[in-house]
């Protein structure tokens, strides 16, 4: 695999993962995971992949944003057991929330179930419970 190849989906799993406000933080991450980049380097990166910062100031993926516009307008809140996640969206909206979940293609989830208003989302282990919720909130401009 090409390095920039590698080092894009570096990018995208530490955006997906961490509060990225900066192009210096991505560089400082980048380097901790083994990747000797140059702050310009990842200027480009981030044009080339179509990174968006949230009003919060968070980057976000290109593809994430559907899915971050649906939990910031329709999820109400996340809870976590172990690796399942429960979200509470507004009634009604909960197939709309779950599909868009399953379109994201998260790594480590699993998939879904949708009620009217609640979701069961099953992740392969605790700890990707624990990323999705954190994902989760950071989409909602919740800590």
């Amino acid at each position: 695999m090409r390095k920039r190849t590698r080092r894009q989906d570096a990018i995208r799993d530490i955006v997906r993962a961490e509060h990225i406000r900066t192009q210096r933080q991505l560089v400082d991450h980048l380097e901790a995971d083994g990747f000797s980049c140059t702050q310009a380097t990842v200027s480009r990166d981030i044009t080339e992949m179509g990174l968006r910062k949230l009003p919060e100031g968070v980057y976000v993926l290109a593809e994430d944003l559907h899915l971050q516009r649906m939990i910031s307008d329709l999820v109400i809140g996340v809870k976590r057991t172990e690796n399942l996640v429960l979200i509470k969206a507004s009634v009604g909206t909960a197939p709309g929330v779950a599909a868009a979940l399953d379109a994201a293609d998260i790594a480590d989830v699993l998939g879904s179930i949708a009620g009217d208003d609640t979701i069961l989302v099953i992740a392969q282990t605790p700890e990707a419970g624990q990323q999705l919720v954190d994902n989760l909130n950071k989409f909602r401009g919740a800590r």
